[in-house]
């Protein structure tokens, strides 16, 4: 670009992407990528939280309303043996182990994208920047003209990685943590069942 011809609609986003050097161009549209993935990622959990969430609230308002679990622990049968109160906690470990999987998944993606996106964006600034000094040492001229345009590629290079890292970094926080929180329910609710069927088992015994 010529310094002479620099003007603020040079410093544009879409400018700046399209003056950059092959590396940062890369480095960008990685970093775009990344972004769009996590975000696909974000609006799948968000989904998928309110609608395990609502089915866990509807759960246990039946429950507190009637005796759900008891109706359930009665298809032990007439004659229920104690060593179905194992198997019974096997199969619900194992279930909640399934589905706290399920819930977990994509998790990583964010995480990956939160950590791994600032230090991406550090190294299109680097080159970037490699690239101004470049540019002194061919026209042999220091004035902020002719480095402005490759220390502003640098810095959008940073810009555009805080831009993927931030939303994934908080949302991975808070869907791990929705995560933990139905894992605990799901715990809670084999618990209320696995106690239903052992009282059960006491009143036929």
């Amino acid at each position: 670009m010529d310094p002479a011809a620099a003007s603020s609609e040079s410093f544009s986003f879409f400018n700046l992407f399209l003056q950059a050097d092959w590396v940062v161009k890369g480095v960008m549209l990685g970093l775009g990528f990344a972004s769009l993935w996590s975000w696909a990622v974000i609006i799948d959990k968000t989904v998928r939280f309110t609608g395990l969430n609502r089915e866990a609230d509807r759960f246990e308002e039946a429950v507190s309303n009637g005796r759900s679990l008891e109706e359930v622990a009665n298809e032990a049968g007439t004659t229920p043996r104690h060593p179905l109160i194992q198997r019974v906690d096997r199969v619900l470990d194992s279930m909640i182990a399934r589905e706290s999987s399920k819930v977990e998944d994509g998790l990583g993606s964010l995480a990956i994208v939160a950590t791994a996106s600032p230090f991406i964006g550090l190294f299109g600034t680097v080159w970037g920047i490699m690239h101004a000094f470049q540019n002194i040492a061919i026209q042999k001229n220091t004035s902020l003209a002719v480095v402005a345009p490759s220390i502003a590629e640098a810095l959008f290079a940073t810009a555009v990685g805080l831009i993927a890292a931030i939303p994934a970094y908080i949302a991975y926080n808070k869907f791990s943590t929705d995560a933990g929180k139905f894992a605990g329910r799901l715990e809670g609710f084999a618990d209320d069942l696995s106690t239903a069927i052992q009282r059960r088992v006491a009143d036929k015994a």
